[in-house]
């Protein structure tokens, strides 16, 4: 799948390119993961593919520990997942994926970067079909691995039989609604999943000049320096390497 792979690896590298932020985004990911399932990761999945991304992204176990502590303390923030969605310069879609206790704050904080480079907020639905969403695992190689006998066995799950390989590690894309179904069958047949997500990827891509595409990068840097924000997808071409 090259095209979702050019796509995840320019998000990751600017989504991950502070370790603060990532460790806060990452927090929130787990309140809202022991709210919905409980603290234990062996009775909660979500919280358990959280922690795996949490290590994975070099976050002290000191620091999960306490993440998971603080949402059962009783002054613990309820967080909500929300979308919002619009239109940049350009005519180039953008899709921000967030977690917040304080929803009108976070409009309010999204809008005003839409209006700054002159785009739109649209109301939510609008752009899903410009995008398609996907969960995605990335877990490590094991000898022998035979991926077309593990794609047959995740086929049900919308797993595609295009996946991407780098260094010692496989990432597939499957279904979002059978993520917890994915991350069971990976379990169960001893692989390590190092990350976990729910991604989407643009159905068709926009060419962009260079100033164009600087233009863009910044209201997604922006967009992402919002700490309510997790991610932010855009359906703009990566730039040719």
């Amino acid at each position: 799948m090259g095209r979702a792979f050019e796509f995840r690896k320019a998000r990751k590298l600017k989504r991950w390119g502070n370790m603060a932020k990532t460790f806060t985004r990452l927090g929130k990911q787990i309140a809202i993961a022991v709210a919905e399932g409980g603290p234990e990761p062996e009775n909660n999945s979500r919280l358990r593919a959280i922690i795996a991304t949490c290590r994975h992204e070099n976050m002290p176990k000191e620091n999960i520990d306490r993440a998971i502590k603080n949402a059962l303390g009783k002054d613990q923030k309820d967080y909500k997942e929300v979308t919002y969605e619009g239109y940049g310069p350009f005519g180039i879609a953008i899709f921000v994926d967030a977690a917040t206790d304080n929803t009108t704050r976070t409009v309010a904080n999204v809008r005003a970067v839409f209006n700054k480079f002159g785009g739109t907020l649209g109301t939510q639905g609008s752009l899903d079909f410009m995008f398609t969403q996907k969960s995605v695992f990335t877990f490590n190689k094991k000898e022998g691995l035979d991926m077309d006998e593990l794609i047959l066995d995740l086929i049900d799950f919308g797993v595609e039989d295009e996946y991407d390989e780098e260094e010692n590690e496989i990432t597939i894309y499957g279904d979002p609604k059978s993520f917890g179904a994915i991350q069971k069958t990976l379990e169960e047949k001893g692989f390590e999943i190092t990350g976990s997500e729910f991604t989407r990827i643009p159905n068709d891509q926009k060419d962009l000049d260079d100033e164009q595409r600087a233009t863009i990068d910044k209201i997604v840097e922006r967009l992402e320096e919002d700490d309510d924000v997790q991610n932010v997808y855009t359906n703009m071409k990566p730039a040719e390497e």
